[in-house]
């Protein structure tokens, strides 16, 4: 496979994380070297991992996971949407490092990564179908996610300073809208 190819199908794949990644620079109130590269390493090592695991573990596991697997990125971000627009009006000047508010931490994190990479493992499985080698395709996947995942905590950054609370909820908004996407795209196809 071309490796422009590939570029285009990383810069794809990335653009649920930079979406991410930008309601979640909104919410952190002037981000660290340590919220970016929690927010950028978590969501370029799962872009890398999901085609891994697609490519070598799809053929068990498509039948079953390619069911629900638009019911859970939903349902995961729609979650962490509502929950960020719900946290919005609560306190503006809350703090986002308390406990369970900062989503470049822990479960919510996770969850994040997880559910923006869902649709690379479906890459990586794929691949496997038409036999092309996942290696340099995943680390290039995992690689450009990452760096676009910076520039949109930059940019989150940008706007949430500038419109406060609103942004969050704009962000969370967002997520909401991009898990009813997901679930559409799969629906109607």
């Amino acid at each position: 496979m071309e490796f422009i190819t590939i570029v285009g199908i990383s810069l794809s794949l990335a653009m649920d994380a930079f979406s991410v990644c930008v309601a979640a620079g909104s919410k952190i109130k002037q981000p660290t070297l340590r919220h970016y590269f929690r927010l950028a390493f978590h969501f370029g090592f799962f872009q890398f991992l999901m085609p891994v695991i697609g490519f070598y573990g799809g053929v068990l596991i498509e039948g079953i996971i390619s069911s629900y697997d638009h019911w859970i990125a939903m349902v995961i971000l729609s979650v962490i949407g509502a929950k960020m627009v719900w946290e919005s009006f609560k306190n503006d000047k809350e703090d986002v490092d308390a406990k369970g508010n900062d989503p470049s931490r822990g479960m919510t994190l996770v969850l994040l990564s997880i559910a923006t990479s869902i649709d690379a493992a479906a890459v990586g499985f794929s691949f496997a179908a038409l036999k092309i080698s996942i290696v340099q395709p995943a680390i290039i996947i995992g690689i450009i996610c990452a760096a676009v995942s910076a520039v949109g905590i930059s940019l989150g950054e940008k706007i949430g300073s500038k419109t406060g609370s609103w942004a969050e909820r704009f962000g969370g908004l967002v997520l909401i809208a991009i898990g009813i996407r997901i679930l559409i795209e799969h629906l109607s196809s």
